[in-house]
């Protein structure tokens, strides 16, 4: 038997899956994670795999290439370390203890007062963001980042607002390559060539800053350095079509035409959402052009632009997490996100860090990748 060794790198991405933890159910090539494997199958990949036609090392009695060979290179879910502590001088949100969000009726309009708040919230998230960034780099597990964004808001005496949102574990969303948003940190590895989105809130002064950005992982090859590049001008073109008296379709509508210029797909099933005291809103921001998203923005509204954009169709699909949502056909998505403030006049970008609310086309600084 033809036997192919493949790099550790390679295993750690095969490895990294928790089926057996949480009913993860995934159907590639006929292949579900979830009672594929045999009670005597090994938990992981042995160091050397074998070839297509013969059979899979898990024990299932199928060829290789009909099992497991699918899922190599994929985005595959690791373990989820326990939840992290929130020490108590640190002011939580309404849901932070039970998982469970209660809505009220909330302004669209926010006071003079609120967006003050709101101008902090979103300055913290800001730098959050921002040495997050920095810290990403081949080699270190989605979970490490969780770690440092958590203790990065807790220095800055801001509650990580994702943490046990609705029962979300983390307080931060990692989300990698075909990974659309809500990816949960885990034990995977980063590899170079990754790409990863991360998508911060902090609450404080009794309200959320929400922002979020797609990093390299080491070095990307062009097709996603493009990705990123039209993604972040797409947010930016979304960001301009803010008009006090226009309806928020405008705003789908400039990301969408963007995004059709490279042949690139609109992911419609998440939104951008109005924020404030509540992490979510009534109102919700299409990313492509709906002419039913007719609500009219009015000076004093605050609400998220979020595009998500792919490198092939739109339609997504999720994990048994009831959390994790990836691209159906399996490839990469980038996506940036900045919470706005619609003015008199127009726009102020709440999350925008200094130099990012310039009139000047914003994707052509300097070569930046991050809103």
């Amino acid at each position: 038997m033809e036997v192919i060794q493949y790099p550790l790198v390679v295993l750690q991405t095969i490895s990294n899956y928790r089926a057996a933890i949480n009913g993860l159910h995934r159907h590639d090539s006929c292949h579900s994670l979830d009672g594929t494997m045999s009670a005597e199958a090994p938990a992981s990949p042995p160091s050397i795999l074998p070839t297509a036609n013969d059979a899979c090392w898990c024990g299932s009695g199928r060829k290789y290439k009909r099992c497991h060979k699918p899922l190599e290179g994929k985005v595959l879910p690791g373990i989820i370390s326990p939840r992290r502590v929130v020490p108590p001088h640190i002011t939580p949100p309404p849901y932070a203890e039970t998982g469970k969000v209660t809505r009220w009726k909330e302004s669209a309009v926010k006071t003079p007062e609120v967006i003050e708040r709101m101008r902090v919230a979103c300055s913290t998230a800001t730098e959050v963001l921002r040495l997050a960034g920095e810290f990403v780099r081949p080699g270190i597990t989605t979970d490490e980042i969780d770690a440092y964004v958590h203790q990065l808001c807790i220095d800055r005496n801001s509650y990580p607002s994702p943490l046990n949102y609705s029962g979300y574990p983390k307080s931060v969303c990692t989300s990698v390559n075909e990974v659309i948003c809500h990816g949960i940190p885990d034990s995977r590895v980063l590899l170079d060539g990754d790409i990863i989105n991360l998508d911060v809130t902090c609450y404080m002064g009794g309200v959320h800053g929400d922002t979020n950005a797609t990093f390299p992982v080491g070095e990307i090859d062009d097709e996603n350095r493009n990705l990123i590049s039209v993604t972040e001008e797409c947010i930016w073109r979304g960001i301009e079509a803010v008009v006090p008296g226009r309806p928020l379709s405008d705003i789908g509508k400039a990301i969408e035409t963007r995004a059709k210029q490279d042949k690139l797909g609109v992911v419609r099933a998440f939104v951008g959402h109005g924020i404030g005291e509540q992490f979510h809103t009534d109102i919700q921001v299409l990313h492509y052009y709906d002419a039913s998203n007719s609500t009219i923005m009015r000076p004093g509204m605050t609400f998220t632009i979020e595009p998500m954009i792919s490198l092939g169709s739109w339609q997504h699909r999720m994990w048994n997490d009831d959390w994790t949502a990836v691209t159906a056909d399996g490839k990469r998505t980038a996506q940036f996100e900045h919470t706005v403030l619609v003015t008199d006049t127009g726009v102020e970008v709440l999350t925008a860090g200094p130099g990012a609310a310039s009139p000047n086309a914003p994707w052509k600084r300097n070569g930046s990748t991050q809103a």
